[in-house]
């Protein structure tokens, strides 16, 4: 009696230490199947959905990502690296404009403020167009000031703009990696008749469809 509790014992023993299997119930109709999964199958189905973020994204979004994070970056992901020194030279030319503007305005705005102040002098008190002889220098120097101010917030949108850009750019590219435009695509110009919801009562009107074949 003891050695056939003892062979119950290891039997049950032995399949706790088995894998665990996960059973799916299928109901079509009356009847019931029973469908055993494997542990090993399910288990990397669950590592797929708890791994890294990126892992469940396609390519595309990848390449706007990174984009995203450093411009250029979703081009390299592309291989595009010859579009890399046009996108840093395009803002490398609008950070070169955004400081000296924002300099520009920070000095008439500085030299503003010192003139409505009796207390200090502006660098610019003696300029002909700018200076204090003239009757419209302060005029001019608020007029000079608002410029700068707008060079500088108009270069501010255009890093934006180019920043943007470079993110949809990375994006539409990596779509048309996977664009199929091998030689043995065929274009076919048929006629045909069209519904025209700008007519009455839906009517037909003449037209032709273009059709894109894959050999």
């Amino acid at each position: 009696m003891r050695c056939i509790c003892c062979f119950a014992g290891l039997l049950l023993l032995l399949l706790l230490c088995l894998p665990s299997a996960k059973a799916q119930v299928i109901t079509e109709g009356q009847d019931s199947v029973v469908v055993n999964v494997p542990a090993t199958v399910a288990a990397a189905d669950t590592t797929k959905e708890k791994g890294f973020f990126l892992d469940r994204w396609d390519r595309p979004a990848k390449a706007a990502f990174y984009s995203a994070i450093l411009p250029g970056l979703g081009q390299a992901y592309n291989k595009s690296y010859w579009k890399i020194p046009i996108l840093y030279a395009g803002l490398g030319t609008i950070g070169y404009f955004l400081i000296d503007h924002n300099k520009n305005y920070q000095d008439f705005r500085t030299a503003l403020i010192d003139r409505s102040n009796v207390d200090r002098t502006d660098k610019y008190i003696d300029h002909p167009i700018l200076g204090k002889n003239n009757p419209n220098g302060s005029a001019n120097l608020r007029r000079a000031r608002d410029q700068y101010r707008r060079w500088r917030d108009m270069n501010v949108l255009l890093a934006i703009g180019v920043w943007g850009l470079n993110i949809a750019e990375a994006h539409v590219h990596a779509h048309l990696k996977d664009f199929d435009i091998s030689d043995d695509l065929s274009l076919r110009v048929q006629p045909g008749l069209l519904h025209s919801p700008t007519l009455t009562n839906n009517a037909l009107t003449p037209g032709f469809t273009l059709t894109l074949y894959s050999r």
